[in-house]
């Protein structure tokens, strides 16, 4: 290593070993004072003449708690090396993310540049959370039975199907060609066929989403199976293995990252099933719940759904990825969330 090299990388080994010393850095406090600014706007600009909306304390009682949570970390970050760490990297991301969110408050609550039906200020869907928290959380117990449900259902049929596909050419003959037809046809397009077939709308949805799951899981599977190399399998077989034993501990664990890629995509398409079948058939559920809520034009409610759905979204698919990188430690961090 270079003698320049030494000097820029020595600094930072030792600020890190230093554990409890205080080394103070100005990055860490940069999302604290973007919310102090937002906060500052919002406090001192006087609402629209024309906002006929109850103004509601509920953006202003988060951005206290924001600024006090940021404000205490970057605090602890002085002697934290590794909370410094993440702040200093992390910090431009949030700061972007709350000027954003201000500026949405100037716009709709402060200005009235956007319409107020249609783009409601933050402090009323923050309300929504407030006051109808119980009946969104049963929405999403119940989207959450139905998304599961269907989900596993899929991938359990996806990857049995792929196994199939990929190990035997007599079942890749047979089903490939249905594959093929049925498979890139979106499963929102079966809707009015599922709705005459099953009785209940639960049971078109369960059917719906599976559909969704099942098909990239079956692809990807199927063509993780036909490129594991053939000679694991002629040395097992050598060594005594059956078709069985040959199909879960080489070909299905060969196979393991192209199942996950199936698993993620399929998780993408689920939800989007979800979405579209509980508004159409439904009679409960977020999806119901968003287009019960846009036919009433309560806007700020639509908006909270979606907030629920997008950290809903995030974290199964976190989940998914903590799970494959636990199964797959060779490859964790080739993909990241």
């Amino acid at each position: 290593m270079s003698e320049t090299a030494k000097k820029l990388t020595l600094p930072v080994r030792e600020e890190e070993r230093a554990e409890g010393v205080p080394v103070f850095n100005w990055r860490p406090f940069i999302p604290a004072a973007t919310l102090a600014l937002v906060l500052f706007l919002h406090k001192t600009l006087p609402a629209y003449q024309g906002y006929r909306v109850k103004l509601l304390p509920y953006f202003t009682w988060l951005l206290y708690v924001l600024f006090g949570i940021f404000l205490v970390r970057a605090g602890v970050s002085i002697v934290n090396p590794r909370e410094r760490g993440k702040l200093i990297y992390k910090s431009s991301f949030f700061a972007a993310g709350f000027l954003l969110l201000g500026v949405y408050n100037l716009i709709t609550l402060k200005f009235n540049v956007l319409p107020s039906l249609y783009f409601p200020a933050p402090e009323r869907i923050i309300g929504v959370f407030v006051e109808d928290w119980f009946f969104i959380l049963r929405c999403l117990v119940y989207s959450m039975r139905l998304l599961l449900g269907g989900f596993f259902l899929g991938a359990f049929l996806g990857v049995l199907t792929g196994t199939l596909i990929g190990w035997s050419p007599k079942c890749n003959y047979w089903i490939m060609p249905f594959i093929r037809i049925v498979g890139p046809i979106p499963s929102t397009a079966w809707i009015p066929i599922a709705l005459v077939i099953f009785f209940k709308p639960t049971s078109a949805s369960l059917f719906l989403i599976a559909l969704g799951v099942w098909f990239p899981t079956t692809v990807l599977t199927g063509s993780g199976i036909m490129n594991v190399h053939k000679s694991y399998f002629e040395v097992a077989s050598t060594l005594g293995a059956g078709t069985l034993r040959n199909i879960l501990t080489i070909a299905l664990p060969g196979a393991a990252p192209s199942v996950f890629a199936g698993l993620f995509n399929g998780t993408s398409a689920c939800f989007l099933t979800l979405m579209a079948a509980e508004m159409i058939g439904c009679k409960f559920g977020i999806g119901w719940y968003i287009n019960w809520q846009r036919e009433t034009l309560a806007y700020s409610n639509v908006y909270a759904a979606f907030i629920v759905i997008a950290v809903t979204f995030s974290f199964l698919i976190g989940l998914q990825f903590k799970i494959r990188n636990r199964v797959l430690s060779w490859q964790k961090g080739t993909i990241r969330w």
